[in-house]
């Protein structure tokens, strides 16, 4: 699934790296032909950056609780779920340590102790 996210990820950036090259020759002509300022034509690609990265941020966002949902429905547990029964096993495993050696402990006296 990591890897499907990855390609369509970088599918996203291409095309948008496409466009961006596109628009600047665009631009680039409209300025030569003297239809367009230099200064105009800054303003064009200063309100297209603000816009894609406004449009990247709703994305990602959408994308953030997509694969929230999805997780939620898979029922996997969160990492401070996993860090908790983590902890958990590590205190439940020194109990068990604790009880094992008392009870070898009292094995061991009660041997002791018959003639």
């Amino acid at each position: 699934m990591e890897d499907l996210f990855k390609k369509f990820l970088y599918t996203g950036v291409g095309l948008v790296s496409h466009n961006a090259e596109m628009l600047q020759k665009n631009l680039n002509e409209l300025i030569e032909k003297g239809k367009l300022t230099e200064e105009e034509g800054r303003k064009v690609v200063d309100d297209l950056v603000d816009d894609t990265n406004h449009k990247k941020e709703e994305f990602e966002d959408r994308l953030r609780n997509m694969v929230d949902s999805i997780l939620r429905k898979v029922d996997l547990p969160s990492r401070e779920e996993l860090s908790s029964l983590k902890s958990r096993i590590s205190e439940l495993e020194e109990e068990l340590a604790a009880a094992r050696a008392k009870d070898e402990t009292t094995t061991t006296t009660k041997a002791k102790k018959k003639p």
